[in-house]
């Protein structure tokens, strides 16, 4: 009893503290994706914020820009000023102070046409030298044509009027030194971008304006981004994870930055369950195989045990059996031979019983009714005259396949119990039902203490007993027999403390 019961508490022990390690290793798990989770987006913050200064920056840029380009259109406007006076002045004033204007230009490209559209001058423009319009070669005058046009859609040109019916146009576009600025700073922004949004180490993201157009992406198959409805869902998905970012540039709409957890993240997330998982089917099949060895090892003990009795009981019996034909031949102990010729042949029937454990049983149809009648007139005059046998059946004949004296071995066991839990008085009844599907039913009912709830299970386990003395061998004997040789069941089907229990034996008819 008391094994059983410390066997019970190890269990709840060990479940208990498996419960408090996975319990402990999903909080800490939980823990650190909390923690790699709020960094990420501190990450991602973090470029917001730099796209934010990166922002000012360029629009500081932009505004020193529109202030490069208006002086450099004051410049021009100096030296337009300075060609009409040296095309109408005289030849006495002394232009070189306009001269020196005209030549130190040396940075801003421009080109001066005439009211019907005649190239008459240019300055600095890469490629065409500064000489007669007319010995231009083709691909001269084809460069020129084409700074002209650019020229014309980057800056209104500048009115030049020389005298009446003449006028002249000044077009030009930003000096060299400004455009290589403007390339440098091109190229510092769309860096930035591509190390910020683009080249993110391992969170997917999208940069999108506040209409939801794309401007960059990263770690992202360019398929789920390549047509509007892909980009919608995927920045639906991304925004049921993590909050998108807004970053607010000056005077323009709010952009987003939309991210999804890294990889490791969401690795890290399901690793403690798939971890435990492995582990769980790991100690299961592990159980599993030791359960079997150790079931084999029990059926090894059982067997050599009935053997051994069986063996070690032969001997004696032979002899008593000789000593009762001894006595029978004296008829003044004719009756003292009857009653000891009894008990030795049921030593012989125990002796059967035993050595049958461990072989295959030969099942033939027996009448249960015969069968448990014969067994209780046994036990009957062998145990209190205050117990009350009763035998219900539907039929008079109720045919099972058994071993007859396995079945009676399993059945007295379950009787002697019966009869200690009744503690010498009261009521024990047995019912026989044959049931559809081959099944013959046999209820074994006593009014006895009981047996609780979380003890039903445990009575057929091997050294199970409330006893001082029992061995707690006749229930597990009895759960075996029925089990393994006879292909039925036995079990508890009902028990109530202080009113009695019911044990149901199933077996195939």
């Amino acid at each position: 009893m008391k094994l059983y019961q410390i066997k019970k508490r190890s269990k709840w022990m060990l479940l208990l503290l498996a419960s408090v390690i996975v319990a402990g290793s999903l909080w800490y798990s939980n823990t650190l994706i909390s923690q790699i989770k709020k960094e990420e987006r501190n990450k991602v913050k973090l470029w917001s914020e730099a796209i934010q200064k990166k922002a000012k920056l360029v629009n500081y840029t932009n505004k020193l820009f529109d202030l490069i380009r208006e002086e450099e259109q004051v410049k021009i406007e100096l030296w337009g000023q300075a060609m009409r006076k040296t095309l109408t002045a005289d030849f006495e004033e002394d232009l070189t102070f306009y001269l020196s204007v005209l030549t130190n230009n040396t940075t801003i490209p421009l080109i001066l046409v005439d009211n019907k559209g005649v190239i008459s001058d240019w300055n600095n423009i890469d490629g065409v030298p500064n000489k007669k319009f007319s010995e231009l070669d083709s691909a001269e005058l084809a460069m020129l044509q084409q700074e002209l046009a650019l020229m014309r859609k980057q800056n209104k040109p500048i009115v030049m009027n020389i005298y009446a019916g003449l006028t002249k146009f000044i077009y030009f576009r930003d000096s060299k030194v400004t455009q290589e600025l403007k390339i440098v700073f091109d190229e510092l922004i769309n860096d930035f971008i591509t190390e910020t949004v683009i080249n993110t180490a391992s969170m997917p993201v999208v940069y999108v304006s506040q209409q939801n157009e794309l401007i960059a992406f990263g770690n992202l198959d360019s398929n789920k981004v390549a047509d509007p409805v892909s980009l919608q869902a995927q920045l639906t998905q991304m925004a049921e994870v993590n909050q998108p970012i807004a970053i607010k540039f000056d005077n323009q709409e709010p952009q987003y930055i939309y991210y999804e957890d890294s990889l490791v993240l969401i690795r890290l997330r399901y690793y403690p369950y798939i971890q435990f998982g492995i582990i769980g089917l790991f100690l299961a099949l592990a159980y599993i195989m030791f359960s079997g060895f150790r079931n084999a090892e029990q059926n090894q003990v059982w067997v050599g045990m009935s053997k051994e009795t069986a063996h070690q009981l032969g001997t004696p019996l032979s002899s008593m059996m000789a000593w009762v034909d001894v006595l029978a031949a004296d008829e003044r102990n004719a009756d003292v031979a009857q009653e000891l010729g009894k008990d030795v042949k049921r030593l012989e029937m125990i002796t059967e019983r035993f050595s049958k454990i461990g072989a295959a049983p030969k099942l033939e149809m027996h009448n249960m009714v015969s069968v448990i009648n014969e067994a209780i007139g046994y036990l009957k005059p062998r145990v209190s005259s205050k117990i009350i046998f009763n035998i219900e059946h539907d039929a008079h004949k109720v045919d099972a396949l058994i071993s007859k004296p396995l079945f009676e071995w399993a059945f007295e066991n379950i009787c002697k119990n019966a009869i200690d839990a009744m503690n010498g008085e009261g009521t024990f009844t047995v019912s026989i039902k044959s049931k559809e599907a081959g099944k013959v039913i046999i209820d074994l009912t006593d009014t006895g203490k009981g047996i609780t709830p979380a003890k039903q299970k445990t009575v057929f386990e091997p050294g199970y007993t409330t006893k001082s003395r029992g061995w707690g061998l006749g229930l597990s004997l009895t759960k075996r027999i029925i089990q393994n040789y006879h292909s039925g069941k036995v079990f508890v089907l009902k028990s109530e403390p202080g009113k009695g229990t019911t044990f149901r034996i199933w077996l195939l008819s």
